[in-house]
């Protein structure tokens, strides 16, 4: 998977002030278009998405990611149970961890729980929560924002200061490119991504007709609460086999292993929009959840009410629980090496 930069021309793009969080601190939201009028919103609370619109045949526009008007609702959002993570970048480790601990060169690290007795999307207070800063905004024919943030060692219990860039990129092809590195001072673990619920037919709609494709046989085997025993499974003829187009399921949670390298990873389709979204990543599985309900507490965007129902999650990343099954991919960073990470999102009208 080939990404290119274009980094001519240096300058700022649209930014708004988005509101203040309990400790002071500012919260700004960043606007990007490309020449074709597809267009994203990104603010630095927990370097969220928040709007991404995308032109259609009809001359029309979808907004096709959920989300909250104001930052009261994204801060009231994590006090929810079962908190949406609305289009959230999430870290230091995504999914869940067993019981909330794992061994690294021979110590037992002990996290912080908060999903029963299990550690899940970083704990109590993870990367979605965090204020993360801009470097840079590029203007031009691939624009661009990359955001930063610094996790100190020990916080939720992880060892190791951990450095994150996340970028996001539009292309001119109408892809939506995100772009992570970490670096740390001292071996840890870490898996990140993007939680943003899409929905072809707008955000005010639900998903329920639209056609999902994941672009594997297996996925992997989980317990009640949904934590991995290790096990891959064979899903070919089974309701999870989304080789073939199908509608939108209306409850999956579920991780599957990405088998087919260089290939698309999962694929959404909406004949009412004339709109696809292919997604691509260099990650070893995607975690797919239907969801955003937002249980009548909070409005979404234009006042709306989330459900269910409202949108998918396409979570490219490493597997849940990865640190404490040798035989997963290696979630482990060590000190002087780079995590890198890339999946894109491309939008084509049939």
């Amino acid at each position: 998977m080939q990404i290119k930069h274009n980094s001519q021309i240096t300058a700022t793009s649209v930014k708004n002030f988005f509101g203040l969080i309990p400790n002071g601190d500012e919260i700004y939201s960043y606007e990007l278009s490309n020449k074709n009028g597809m267009t994203l919103k990104v603010i630095t609370y927990g370097a969220a998405l928040t709007e991404l619109k995308v032109p259609l045949k009809n001359g029309g526009i979808a907004d096709v990611v959920l989300g909250f008007d104001t930052l009261e609702n994204y801060l009231q959002s994590f006090k929810q149970e079962g908190a949406p993570y609305m289009g959230a970048t999430v870290g230091r480790y995504a999914g869940r961890i067993n019981n909330s601990v794992f061994e690294l060169n021979g110590q037992k690290i002990h996290l912080n729980k908060n999903n029963n007795n299990n550690s899940l999307h970083g704990g109590i207070t993870g990367f979605s929560e965090k204020v993360w800063a801009v470097e840079k905004v590029i203007e031009g024919d691939n624009p661009a924002i990359t955001l930063s943030y610094s996790s100190p060692s020990n916080e939720e219990n992880y060892p190791g200061t951990l450095t994150v860039e996340l970028t996001y990129l539009l292309t001119e092809t109408n892809e939506l490119i995100l772009q992570y590195s970490a670096k740390t001072t001292e071996d840890t673990v870490v898996n990140l991504t993007h939680h943003s619920y899409f929905n072809l037919d707008g955000h005010l709609s639900d998903v329920k007709d639209q056609e999902l494709v994941v672009n594997t046989n297996q996925m992997l085997e989980t317990t009640a609460e949904n934590i991995p025993t290790g096990r891959y499974l064979e899903i070919e003829n089974t309701p999870f086999d989304f080789l073939t187009p199908k509608k939108c399921p209306s409850v999956i949670d579920n991780t599957f292993v990405i088998t087919q390298k260089n290939e698309f990873a999962a694929s959404l389709l909406s004949k009412k929009n004339n709109l696809k979204m292919t997604v691509f990543t260099d990650q070893p599985g995607v975690h797919i959840y239907v969801g955003g309900n937002c249980q009548n507490v909070l409005k979404g965007k234009e006042n709306a009410d989330y459900h269910s129902l409202s949108g998918i999650c396409f979570e490219t990343q490493n597997f849940p629980d990865a640190p404490n099954h040798e035989h997963f991919p290696s979630a482990v960073l060590k000190k002087g090496e780079e995590y890198v990470h890339n999946t894109v999102y491309k939008f084509q009208l049939f």
